[in-house]
């Protein structure tokens, strides 16, 4: 007995778009600065799922939304590189990464 399932468009969006709110819910629940980065990580890889997913099922022959998923990549390696730099930096100096606790710009 040989299951088919098909996977469609739909599924994939809903996917990206529970990974997305998981994401949403991270930045918005956690105090933790480093914990922030993986959520912001986790919200721009459901959104290219999303990216590919409409490549594959939207009917053309270029490939756009894997350019645009790869520039997407790109763009988040940058994000983490210059992210965990400035969170050693405000770690190396105040000792924490709790973001409650940063107040030195507050007026």
């Amino acid at each position: 007995m040989s299951l088919n399932f098909s996977v469609g468009l739909s599924t994939y969006l809903l996917v990206g778009a529970m990974l997305f709110c998981l994401g949403l819910y991270g930045v918005f629940a956690k105090r933790n600065l480093v914990a922030i980065l993986m959520s912001i990580e986790l919200m721009l890889n459901a959104v290219n799922i999303n990216f590919v997913a409409f490549n594959r099922f939207v009917p053309t022959q270029n490939l756009s939304g894997h350019i645009a998923a790869l520039f997407v990549i790109v763009v988040a390696a940058a994000e983490v590189a210059v992210g965990l730099a400035l969170v050693l930096t405000i770690y190396r100096n105040r000792r924490s990464t709790n973001v409650d606790e940063f107040n030195w710009l507050k007026w």
